[in-house]
C-alpha cells in the first residue's frame, strides 16, 4: 500500500517538469491521477506507460469556463477527488510550446504580457480551487497543494509578473485554508516553494543550449547546497502535502531551494 492508496488526484500542469514528476509519483505512491495540461499531445505521451491510472484533460487554466466543465465531467466520473495539485505556471518568458515572449521588467512589461501570466499562475490556481472545491468537500480528507516559487517571496527584477503571481498564490493560499477551516471543510490546503529546480521551464534562462553546463554551474554556485534541485525534490513534498502524513498541517508553505533563502540576500544585480 503506498502513501496516497486509491486517492484520486487532479495535477495540473502535468506533461513535464515538476507537474510530470508528481504524477509519476502519485501513481506509485497508489494514486489515481486526473492529469491537466494545455499541451495535450505532450500529455498524452507522457503517461501512456501508466494505463488507466492516469487519466488525461487538456484545457487553459486560466479559463473560468473551462474549469467549470471541467468539473461537471469529474464529478460525474468519480464523485469527489482527495488530491488538487495547482502546478500550472508559465514564467513569462516562454509560453507552453516554447515561443518566446517579452521579458517582464516593472518598467517595459506589457499588459498582454502581465495578464497572460497572471491568467495561468493566480487565475488558474483560483478557479482551480474554487471549482474543485465541491469536490474535494466530498472527500474524508482532501489536500490542496497550491505551486508558489521562491520568487513569491523575494523580489525578481527581470519577472515582475512571475514574481507577483507567485506572491499572491501563497497568500490566497492561506485563505483557503482558512476558509475550508472555518467552514468545517475536511479540506487542508498548502503552498510549496521551489527554487532552482532544474525544469524545461530554465530553457529560456538559460540561454543558448552550448552555453547550458555553464549557465547552471553559475547558477549552482549561489545555492547553499551547490547545486540545483531536480523535480522529484519537488514531487516527493507534494507526496507528503497530499498524504494523510500531513493532516494536521494547514496554510503553511515549504520552501525548497537548497538553502537559498537561509542565507540570501537576494540582492539584484546592477547594471554596468
Amino acid at each position: 500500500m503506498g502513501r496516497l492508496a486509491n486517492k484520486i488526484a487532479v495535477v495540473t500542469g502535468a506533461a513535464q517538469g515538476i507537474g510530470k514528476a508528481i504524477v509519476d509519483l502519485y501513481v506509485a505512491e497508489g494514486a489515481h491521477v486526473i492529469a491537466v495540461d494545455l499541451n495535450d499531445e505532450l500529455l498524452q505521451q507522457q503517461f501512456d506507460e501508466h494505463g488507466d491510472r492516469v487519466i488525461c484533460y487538456s484545457f487553459d487554466v486560466s479559463d473560468h469556463d473551462a474549469w467549470a466543465q471541467f468539473s461537471q465531467s469529474i464529478q460525474a466520473e468519480f464523485e469527489h477527488i482527495d488530491i488538487l495539485v495547482n502546478n500550472a505556471g508559465i514564467t513569462g518568458f516562454s509560453d507552453a510550446f516554447g515561443e518566446n515572449i517579452d521579458p517582464h521588467d516593472p518598467e517595459h512589461v506589457s499588459p498582454e504580457n502581465w495578464h497572460k501570466v497572471m491568467g495561468v499562475n493566480i487565475d488558474g490556481t483560483a478557479w482551480g480551487c474554487k471549482h474543485m472545491l465541491p469536490l474535494l468537500k466530498n472527500s474524508k480528507a482532501a489536500s490542496i497543494v497550491n505551486m508558489s516559487s521562491r520568487s513569491g517571496m523575494v523580489g525578481i527584477p527581470g519577472a515582475a509578473a512571475y514574481a507577483a503571481s507567485k506572491a499572491a498564490i501563497r497568500n490566497h493560499s492561506k485563505t483557503v485554508a482558512l476558509y475550508c477551516a472555518q467552514h468545517g471543510y475536511p479540506i487542508r490546503c498548502n503552498s510549496i516553494h521551489p527554487g532552482a529546480i532544474l525544469t524545461p521551464m530554465w530553457e529560456a534562462m538559460l540561454g543558448p543550449k552550448e552555453q547550458h553546463d555553464q549557465a547552471i554551474s553559475a547558477v549552482s554556485a549561489g545555492i547553499p547546497l551547490g547545486h540545483m534541485g531536480e523535480p522529484n525534490d519537488v514531487a516527493y513534498a507534494a507526496v507528503y502535502f497530499g498524504s494523510d502524513e500531513s493532516k494536521y498541517i494547514t496554510g503553511a508553505e515549504l520552501t525548497i531551494d537548497g538553502g537559498i533563502l537561509a542565507g540570501s540576500a537576494a540582492s539584484p544585480k546592477h547594471d554596468d
